[in-house]
């Protein structure tokens, strides 16, 4: 009975969190800021360049959807130069870029041998600093993009536009997330609702709040502000440079514009279990500024979520099959537990579209991820198989 009576009480602070989080997702990302579907494709100021940049290392998988989706995407009528900045890889990602006309492959070369370069720093900082065409570099733009993200036609233009329309520095589109494999719908739907609630949009957006966020997938720079901040070399070291670049803008007095893009950008980040556990191992530590008590504090809430409602569940049965009567006590707030669990998904599929796949197993997405954020401590902390597609980042 003891057990039973913790077990309930617990089921009834999982109701209660449950509650809260429909109530704050709908009020941070429900009615968040978007770059809308009617948005104007008329700036009020000259373009004289877009460079778009796309760092690569290893991306056979996902270089050709990306480049032709991006080919849809493009303005007709403005300059826009297209560089795939290639990280030394050893698979077909050259070949593949090589192949689309549009597309100018710009060889990263080696890193500095006396200087610690992230990710996708070194391609990226490359890149953005070859010869532009002369021109103000007020009126010149640099959109950053990661290879597994897929543009929608028109979703360049409206970002102009917006950003023009804003006065925008930088401009970020927080993407759909696609799911393919099972790993990644058990974890990307809670990751997504996390992040939302993380690292809230409007205050992003307030000059005056220090709050800063970004979404590397698609980062939109004015040129000059790009530049006044250092660019990715500024943050060569930062395994998360999303994140410093947006905070590096704000602190500089620059105007960050960070937006749902949803209607605009679809990206699927990984395509395997093995993927999902380097990528979220590799970031999660990082993205709660190495704070070990958010980083538990963020297993607990995980669990009370999405994982407890099951347990109550089974413990319910348990409890049934034992007694051969149903034990109110604990019925109740289960029931509403698991029904407040479908309605988190439901919630998702009205707001954006997320289909509701797998949603019975939450429970499981809630236990790889308290594995992964111990990991992810661990690995941050000693530098052992801190990787990314193979690649040391100790």
């Amino acid at each position: 009975m003891v057990i039973l009576a913790a077990v309930s009480v617990l089921s009834w602070c999982s109701v209660v969190a449950l509650l809260l989080l429909l109530l704050a997702l709908e009020l941070q990302l429900g009615r968040a800021p978007r770059l809308e579907l009617s948005a104007s494709q008329v700036w009020p100021e000259a373009i004289s360049a877009v460079r778009v940049v796309i760092p690569v290392f290893n991306e056979e998988e996902n270089i050709g959807e990306c480049l032709d989706a991006l080919g849809a995407a493009l303005p007709p009528d403005l300059p826009v130069a297209v560089l795939v900045a290639d990280d030394e890889s050893t698979d077909g990602t050259v070949a593949l870029a090589q192949s689309s006309s549009s597309v100018q492959v710009v060889s990263a070369g080696p890193r500095p041998a006396v200087e610690r370069w992230c990710g996708k720093n070194w391609p990226a900082s490359v890149a953005a600093a070859m010869p532009w065409p002369d021109g103000d570099s007020e009126q010149q733009w640099l959109l950053f993009l990661d290879a597994d993200v897929k543009l929608r036609p028109g979703a360049i233009a409206a970002a102009l536009s917006e950003a023009s329309r804003s006065g925008a520095d930088l401009l970020s589109l927080a993407p759909r997330l696609e799911c393919g494999c099972l790993a990644e719908w058990l974890v990307q739907p809670i990751v997504a609702a996390l992040l939302g609630l993380g690292f809230p949009i409007r205050r992003s957006n307030d000059p005056d709040d220090p709050t800063a966020f970004a979404a590397g997938p698609f980062m939109l720079f004015r040129r000059s502000a790009y530049e006044a901040i250092g660019g990715h070399r500024a943050v060569a070291s930062e395994v998360v440079e999303d994140l410093a670049l947006a905070r590096r803008i704000k602190a500089h007095g620059l105007r960050l514009r960070y937006l749902l893009g949803v209607d605009w950008v679809d990206l699927r980040m990984y395509r395997s279990l093995a993927a999902l556990w380097e990528g979220w191992t590799k970031n999660w530590f990082l993205g709660l500024d190495r704070n070990l008590l958010k980083a538990a504090g963020s297993v607990g809430v995980v669990l009370l979520l999405f994982a407890l409602p099951w347990m109550s569940l089974l413990w319910a049965l348990i409890a049934f099959l034992y007694s051969g009567q149903p034990n109110l006590m604990l019925a109740l707030p289960t029931l509403l537990g698991v029904m407040l669990v479908f309605s988190v998904r439901l919630w998702s599929t009205w707001r954006f579209a997320t289909p509701l796949r797998y949603w019975w197993l939450s429970w499981l997405g809630a236990v790889l991820i308290a594995a992964i954020v111990p990991a992810s401590v661990w690995k941050t902390s000693t530098g052992r198989g801190w990787t990314w597609r193979g690649r040391s980042l100790a």
